[in-house]
């Protein structure tokens, strides 16, 4: 049965999911908290926006897992994916805009999987300092956040990739990795071989952060496939900031990755934008809270005065041109047009 979803251009639905399973140490989980007690949703609403806020997935910590060292804490990362992904069904659902907080970067898997419910074609930018192209054979720290392209694109731990049940989650073309300035060499040696779109710090930097991100979304089939965001705060210079568990010199300024994210937040077909890897441990002032919240209202605020121009072009375009004609003729105003999409559910459940 289509399932009618109309967009909501002004409203925000808020998830927190709150897990470090998938990364190297615990701290990441108490991001959705933090960034809601540092005015995260107080700064949406004087936006403009609504802000429904649908809570917190249940804590999914990090452990030492020594017995399992090629893919640390499988069970959990997957009671987290499958904690999040009915709730991100139900956000696009709404047709509001679902702004995912999250710990590690797992949850992109979650993310994606709930926008396919309803949409057959998903690309993804993913703004991340590190590629995430391992997979359990060739991971040095059996970390699973380092291996997040790779399930999406249907390799990897098979727990992971079977999270889908038709794989992968995302066709390499349409994947775009942004801001990348650390790389392993089988990570290298992958991207040799798969047309995953991949636009590394310096090329970023070269280019320009808006040329680079127009083209991005242009190489990934922005204009056909629903987009998702995923940002990755550790994409950031150290020298801008530095709240998170792997910072690192060089890469991408604060300031380039704003430009970046008002391009991508723009887009019409945005579907989800996912926030990852802030971590309150190591932001004693708040600073980084302040940081991250400045970026989302950044994005956010050009993604609805984009909406409002465009509205405002379409309502000019719909006006009918002044002739010259008795007084007595009857009006000819086009009905307003239907702003509702029809959508097909995807199967994969």
């Amino acid at each position: 049965m289509a399932v009618r979803i109309v967009r909501q251009p002004k409203q925000i639905v808020l998830l927190g999911a709150p897990t470090s399973a998938a990364a190297l140490a615990a701290g990441h989980e108490k991001a959705p908290q933090a960034l809601r007690a540092a005015g995260l949703v107080e700064r949406l609403q004087a936006l403009g926006y609504s802000v429904t806020d649908m809570g917190d997935d249940p804590v999914a910590m990090y452990q030492p897992d020594e017995e399992s060292p090629r893919a640390r804490n499988l069970p959990r990362v997957v009671a987290a994916l499958e904690a999040l992904k009915p709730r991100v069904e139900a956000a696009v659902k709404t047709g509001g805009l679902p702004l995912i907080l999250t710990g590690d970067c797992s949850s992109a898997l979650a993310t994606i999987a709930g926008v396919r419910r309803y949409y057959r074609g998903a690309s993804i930018v993913y703004m991340d300092r590190d590629a995430d192209l391992n997979i359990p054979a060739t991971s040095p720290s059996g970390c699973v956040e380092g291996m997040v392209i790779s399930h999406l694109t249907g390799r990897g731990a098979a727990e992971m990739v079977r999270f889908w049940g038709e794989p992968p989650l995302v066709r390499d073309p349409d994947v775009a990795l942004f801001g990348v300035h650390r790389l392993d060499p089988p990570e290298e040696e992958m991207l040799s071989r798969f047309p995953i779109r991949v636009f590394r710090a310096n090329d970023v930097q070269r280019m320009g952060a808006v040329a680079a991100a127009e083209m991005a979304v242009e190489r990934i089939h922005g204009g056909q496939n629903e987009l998702v965001v995923h940002l990755d705060v550790d994409v950031i210079a150290s020298e801008d900031f530095q709240a998170t568990d792997l910072p690192g010199a060089g890469g991408l300024t604060l300031a380039e990755v704003r430009q970046a994210l008002e391009v991508f937040a723009k887009q019409s077909r945005l579907v989800a934008l996912e926030i990852a890897a802030y971590n309150p441990d190591r932001d004693s002032d708040g600073r980084g809270a302040r940081i991250i919240i400045d970026l989302i209202a950044s994005a956010l605020g050009a993604r609805l005065e984009a909406q409002t121009q465009a509205i405002t072009a379409v309502d000019a375009s719909a006006k009918p041109a002044t002739v010259a004609a008795p007084d007595d003729l009857p009006s000819t105003d086009p009905p307003a047009a239907d702003s509702s999409e029809q959508v097909t559910p995807a199967s994969g459940e």
